[in-house]
């Protein structure tokens, strides 16, 4: 195993020098450019340049290792030195990684900061977070108009997506199923009503009908494609990328679903610039501590929140409230009100349990401590017998 201080088997030679490690940094510059690399990634990781690791942006992970795309090519990295406790750490599709130049295994040694990183709770039950893509630009939800809207679940994705530092975009897919186009802007203005700020096109895969926008859009950045399973995204990164790159199945007839065509998340260039990471289908979005990303999502609830009578008013049966004055005239759909309700209710239970959960490892911890301590001074006790 090569050490993470070591300059030499670099890819372009010895790094002794700082003039080679500028050369090197530059060169990632240029060969990284399409997967997203810039002066301020190369900034990032010139500390690293300079013991001779290697930079590269993961393109997928499973079981400990990755598959790593660098300023030589692609290579398999193992992920055994940046493999922590805490799920929130690990590396993921996406990240910027520093490994090493040679070894049979290579490893990655670190991460660099993420920009931004799109998390979920893994389970009602646990407070443990998964990250699903790291660096991300946009946030593509894709919604499939083969069955009926679920608006509950659109505002759901967007929590998230405001939350991971993403601008959200949703993508109404299988447009060319819909009856004619007065149904299709009724169907756009539905999904409009709850996703303010966002951009909300239609897509036809099948018809190549709105690709030209979407991908002008994605171009330039990094875009994680999100959404429930039978939702069309396989379909759709084939169609972005201009070939069958991913395994597309049939949904099914009775509710529009479909199986986890994708099981892994997968970083591809896209031919008009840009990467995108393709992520299995969702059937779980827990919120994972998304309050900020609620509040955008329900932009039109915090203003008039603003104007009610107590600054703790909890919108259900307090005088004076602003917001439930807005439901009874009309203003504000009730369904909206009770969406919103009930993501907060979910976060507030994620933060609850992530709380006690970091509770109980402090425990832990000083628990061990002590242990450690006692243990100490027994052996000091018994030295001085």
């Amino acid at each position: 195993m090569t050490s993470s201080g070591s300059t030499s088997g670099s890819i372009s030679g010895s790094l002794s020098t700082s003039g080679s490690v500028s050369s090197r940094v530059s060169a990632s510059v240029s060969d990284l450019a399409p997967y997203g690399w810039d002066d301020v990634w190369a900034d990032a990781f010139a500390p690293y340049a300079a013991e001779g690791l290697l930079a590269g942006r993961v393109v997928r992970v499973d079981r400990g290792q990755c598959d790593v795309v660098t300023a030589d090519g692609p290579l398999r990295a193992d992920t055994a030195f940046v493999t922590p406790h805490d799920p929130m750490r690990v590396v993921c599709t996406g990240d910027w990684v520093a490994v090493e130049p040679a070894g049979d295994p290579r490893y990655i040694r670190t991460y660099l900061p993420r920009r931004s990183a799109f998390v979920r709770s893994t389970s009602s039950k646990r407070a443990e977070g998964q990250i699903l893509a790291a660096n991300v630009d946009h946030a593509v939800v894709a919604v499939s108009l083969a069955v009926e809207l679920d608006l509950g679940r659109v505002e759901r994705f967007l929590a998230l997506a405001w939350e991971s530092g993403a601008q959200p975009v949703v993508v109404l897919t299988k447009a060319d199923l819909v009856p004619d186009a007065v149904t299709l802007g009724h169907l756009v203005q539905d999904v409009e009503t709850v996703a303010p700020g966002v951009p909300v096109l239609t897509v036809s895969s099948t018809h190549g009908e709105g690709l030209d926008v979407l991908a002008a859009v994605l171009a330039g950045g990094t875009s994680v494609l999100l959404g429930q399973s039978g939702a069309g995204k396989s379909t759709l990164a084939n169609a972005l990328l201009g070939d069958d790159v991913m395994d597309v199945r049939a949904t099914r007839d009775v509710d529009g679903k479909g199986r986890h065509t994708t099981t892994t998340r997968n970083l591809l260039v896209l031919p008009g610039g840009g990467v995108l990471i393709d992520t299995p289908g969702l059937r779980g979005v827990g919120l994972w501590d998304a309050e900020t990303g609620v509040g955008q999502v329900f932009a039109e609830i915090e203003e008039l929140a603003a104007d009610c009578r107590f600054h703790d008013c909890a919108h259900v049966a307090e005088p004076g409230c602003a917001v439930l004055g807005a439901v009874e005239s009309g203003e504000l759909p009730e369904r909206r009100l009770e969406s919103y309700r009930k993501l907060l209710r979910e976060n507030q239970r994620i933060v609850a349990k992530s709380d006690a959960r970091l509770r109980a490892e402090i425990r832990k911890e000083w628990k061990r401590r002590g242990a450690q301590g006692r243990a100490a001074m027994e052996a000091k006790r018994g030295g001085l017998r």
